[in-house]
């Protein structure tokens, strides 16, 4: 009777055993995978950043999700490329500047491009004696009206997507 006592603990050890190690097996499984689909989730955003600064409005907040929701895997993603997955405040930083840098390229652009426009019409209205007329005028309005609604559009859009990329750094 004792004999078979024993083997009736013996084998629910083993089970038990052979129950943790398959648990085991299971969760690092799982915590792999996890990794993985975090890796392919970024994996375009990192691109899409680097096109488009913009994009790490949108992408940020499901960074930082996913840091909250899998910290372990984002702790070992974090170990394995020695920086935070998968933003980094320095990309945050870099893509602010690069907003920036573009819509002080785009206000150089728009300023240009108007002052052709202006200067072409300006002379148009000249070799046509229309200057002082009231359709010259108009023309002129129109034009400056046009370029003060392109620059106010485009400036409501850098304000916006700036400030959004300044709350991310801070």
């Amino acid at each position: 009777m004792l004999s078979l006592l024993a083997l009736v603990v013996i084998v629910v050890a083993a089970v038990a055993y052979a129950t943790v190690q398959l648990v085991t097996a299971l969760n690092r499984a799982s915590h792999a995978r996890t990794i993985c689909h975090l890796q392919a989730l970024f994996a375009p955003a990192l691109l899409a950043i680097d096109r488009d600064p913009q994009q790490l409005i949108t992408w940020y907040p499901l960074a930082q999700a996913s840091r909250r929701l899998f910290p372990e895997a984002c702790a070992a993603l974090d170990a394995a490329t020695g920086r935070t997955f998968p933003f980094t405040q320095a990309q945050v930083q870099d893509a602010h500047a690069r907003w920036t840098a573009s819509w002080l390229a785009w206000e150089r652009s728009h300023d240009g491009e108007y002052a052709l426009k202006a200067s072409a019409l300006q002379e148009e209205l000249t070799r046509a004696a229309e200057v002082t007329t009231p359709l010259g005028r108009a023309r002129v309005a129109a034009l400056e009206r046009e370029k003060l609604e392109r620059y106010q559009d485009r400036y409501q859009e850098y304000i916006r997507s700036a400030k959004a990329l300044q709350a991310l750094i801070e």
